[in-house]
């Protein structure tokens, strides 16, 4: 059985046709449409390594079927530098080491640009961590991934304040 979904992945209009419809959004991103910053951690659900942004809201890729985000816009790692530019929770995240090995990094960006959206990250670290908690770090950076969520918040909130003014 094949399928067709329409997808807009990181701003660009995308046609995918799908042979099985157990395919989950984490394995089209790696496998089809070679996006690869999105990572397999756990494939349960359990790690946050795969966190995206479904119409804005961050979810975990390994749980959500392909087909079920027919229609949807998909935002990965890939689509938040601007050239050599990088989005203000990337610079946190540099400036805070916030990262080790690496390898949950791109879940744990997306998730912070997530919980910024959703404006949950308030100025409480303990609210950041309790809203973070859903991304597993090995390596145990916490504390500056902890900063650097909060650093980028106060960075883009003062950025809408100065573009409101």
């Amino acid at each position: 059985m094949s399928l067709s979904i329409a997808l807009n992945v990181n701003g660009v209009p995308r046609q995918v046709e799908l042979d099985d419809p157990r395919v989950t959004l984490l394995d089209l991103l790696r496998e089809r449409l070679h996006l690869t910053g999105t990572k397999k951690g756990c494939d349960r659900g359990q790690c946050g390594a795969c966190t995206v942004l479904l119409d804005g809201r961050r979810i975990n890729a390994c749980l959500a079927l392909a087909a079920s985000c027919d229609g949807a816009a998909v935002q990965t790692i890939e689509s938040l530098a601007d050239g050599p530019a990088l989005h203000p929770v990337q610079a946190a995240f540099i400036a805070h080491d916030a990262f080790q090995c690496g390898y949950c990094t791109p879940g744990q960006i997306m998730s912070a640009i997530g919980l910024i959206q959703e404006a949950q990250a308030g100025d409480d670290p303990e609210r950041v961590r309790e809203a973070m908690s859903g991304n597993i770090c090995r390596c145990g950076a916490y504390a500056g991934i902890t900063a650097a969520v909060l650093e980028a918040q106060a960075r883009l909130e003062n950025a809408q304040r100065e573009e409101a003014a």
